[in-house]
């Protein structure tokens, strides 16, 4: 194999392994013997099972970044950019459940490019102007928005989760029954949302 081959074989024998065990539970010596190398490979590539888990993390982080960006910029009705990104982030988990695992998974390792949530807090953000200017038009305080983004958000990425073990039913149901929930409640809202019973001081 050629460097380039050999540093690939490794990341996708890595990628598998983390997937299955977690960081913690994943050891140079089995990402070695796995790809059928001995360990000072593996750390001449990567200077060691943190370096490796570091490039998983960050290809993971772009790939999945990549898919909600791109169905955010397509512009049109917000409740197409709304089943845009739910069939993104789905559909980034059906084709990419080790990666998506390894993301969602806590990590000790503090990575540059940030965790699966702060990822989710970047698509909030720009969710955010969306449904700020939504509000607007509909006569209702922009303000609220970075609360209704989390909120939109946090819904399909939890569901995701869930969905990632449960994978029924299939992935357009999924979606649809999301953006069922989220844009009739959308459509709904009221301008001055009140508990119907305040809580006790």
């Amino acid at each position: 194999m050629t460097g380039v081959e050999r540093r690939a074989q490794l990341l996708d024998v890595s990628r598998t392994l983390f997937a299955e065990k977690g960081f913690d539970n994943t050891s140079v010596e089995e990402i070695a013997a796995r790809a059928g190398v001995s360990k000072p490979v593996v750390y001449e590539h990567f200077g060691g099972k943190e370096g490796v888990y570091a490039v998983v993390v960050d290809r993971e982080i772009q790939a999945l970044t990549g898919a909600l960006t791109g169905a955010l910029e397509g512009g049109g009705h917000p409740r197409a950019l709304l089943e845009r990104t739910t069939l993104a982030l789905l559909s980034y988990i059906e084709t990419s459940e080790a990666g998506f695992r390894i993301l969602v998974r806590d990590s000790p390792v503090a990575q540059a490019t940030g965790t699966f949530s702060s990822l989710i807090g970047d698509v909030a953000t720009q969710v955010e102007h969306l449904l700020a200017n939504e509000f607007r038009k509909r006569g209702l305080d922009a303000r609220t928005a970075p609360i209704y983004a989390q909120m939109l958000v946090g819904m399909v990425a939890l569901t995701g989760q869930w969905w990632l073990d449960a994978r029924s039913p299939r992935k357009a149901e999924v979606a649809a029954h999301l953006v069922n929930l989220a844009w009739n409640g959308l459509e709904a809202l009221e301008r001055h949302p009140q508990l119907d019973k305040p809580p006790a001081p």
